[in-house]
């Protein structure tokens, strides 16, 4: 007498429709990591201990820092890539612990509605800074 065991998950899509965007996701992952290490750790020694260190930081700094197309790309790069980084991690964690369709789908659009909108408003921030509203 021979039983058949299920396998313990079946996919959801067909195997002929999936693409590699997980693989891309995970590649993603690692690499931005390793980049938002090196802008991060920048960021702090730059902002934090250079120069006198945090007491240093005010709207005059930012002022100053922004006055270079350097810092804002800098900065931009590092929100972009802090951003997604993360929304891709929780879209992760949604996908493995969200049970029911409905509920995972409600979620991923609650989190890149506002992903998106807080990568909107720091990409406007950063570029249309004004040094001289103090």
């Amino acid at each position: 007498m021979t039983v058949d065991i299920e396998a313990p998950r079946t996919p959801r899509r067909r195997a002929a429709n999936r693409t590699n965007f997980e693989m891309y996701a995970w590649v993603f992952m690692r690499l931005s990591g390793l980049l938002l290490v090196v802008l991060v750790f920048t960021h702090l020694i730059v902002n934090a201990f250079i120069d006198g260190g945090v007491q240093r930081v005010s709207f005059a700094f930012v002022a100053g820092k922004y006055a270079s197309p350097f810092w804002q790309v800098f900065d931009l790069a590092l929100l972009w890539l802090a951003q997604l980084h993360g929304t891709n991690g929780l879209r992760v964690i949604i996908n493995d612990y969200a049970e029911r369709d409905s509920t995972r789908f409600w979620l991923k659009m609650l989190l890149f509605t506002a992903s998106t909108l807080i990568i909107a408003l720091g990409t406007l921030v950063i570029f249309t800074f004004d040094p001289t509203i103090s």
